[in-house]
């Protein structure tokens, strides 16, 4: 099989990818058939089941938005895919051109994608790593060349963190990335959630997932409290991700019930 000339040495191209599904999803380019074949399933069993990323990709725009209005001039974004129109590091530094912006993904294509983008770009980075070891993520020397943690910072937690399974401890990432960051930080997240008018889509998505290598892990309003211990929840706490400071030009969207999203600051 010829691949085209942007996919890294050793890509697995048979087996769906997160990453990659998410930017089928977006309109992107960056993926393979195995990945289209899985989003088109995923539709087909669940009617609007790409508008589930269209929403997530908004969320990112508002928040980061939000963030840089209250002050927030470094971004740390974990988990955070194929870079498509609206990426973090455009966002931000549209409001704040000095605004710095670390990218994080474990998916080879998503990192090699970001290098190409932001070449040229002294204030954005990429690394390749996994938000299951914050740690390396965390005290990696070009983060910590680009972000200077006695500073505050955004982390951004989109649409990963249901990736992560209970066995991996989910609590002790965010535990461990709350230590590390200052007073007047953030966290900024999205979560899938389970709730009865969807019970039967969830039940549809979660059995699609057990066929990827990233089964999808729902998780309560309350678990996903529980993960942002020691954090103020910015109003209006966790919410359906359409529900977080909508846009008015976008009063017509479908609503996401079954995505949360939240920011907390950390006092």
């Amino acid at each position: 099989m010829e691949l085209p000339d942007w996919v890294p040495e050793g890509v697995e191209v048979t087996v769906p990818n997160a990453a990659r599904m998410y930017d089928y999803a977006l309109g992107g380019y960056h993926n393979f058939a195995v990945d289209r074949e899985f989003v088109d399933r995923a539709e087909k069993a669940v009617p609007g089941a790409r508008a589930v990323g269209h929403a997530n990709r908004a969320f990112v725009g508002r928040s980061v938005r939000w963030l840089v209005a209250n002050g927030v001039r470094q971004f740390l974004d974990i988990g955070s895919g194929i870079p498509t129109l609206g990426n973090v590091h455009e966002v931000a530094q549209h409001a704040a051109p000095d605004a710095k912006v670390m990218y994080v993904d474990i998916d080879p294509v998503a990192v090699a994608h970001s290098q190409a983008i932001l070449a040229g770009n002294p204030l954005a980075d990429v690394i390749r790593a996994d938000v299951r070891g914050p740690g390396d993520i965390l005290y990696h020397p070009d983060v910590t060349r680009l972000l200077d943690f006695s500073q505050p910072v955004a982390v951004l937690l989109n649409a990963v963190l249901h990736f992560v399974p209970d066995s991996d401890d989910p609590a002790t990432i965010l535990t461990q990335i709350r230590e590390a960051i200052v007073r007047d930080s953030y966290i900024a997240m999205t979560h899938a959630t389970d709730v009865q008018e969807l019970k039967e889509e969830t039940e549809e998505i979660r059995e699609l997932y057990k066929r990827t290598p990233t089964s999808v892990h729902f998780r309560s309003r309350e678990q996903v409290l529980d993960l942002l211990t020691g954090m103020d929840l910015v109003e209006p706490g966790i919410v359906p991700v359409t529900d977080w400071h909508p846009d008015p030009e976008a009063w017509d969207d479908p609503p996401q019930p079954g995505i949360l999203a939240v920011v907390g600051r950390k006092p």
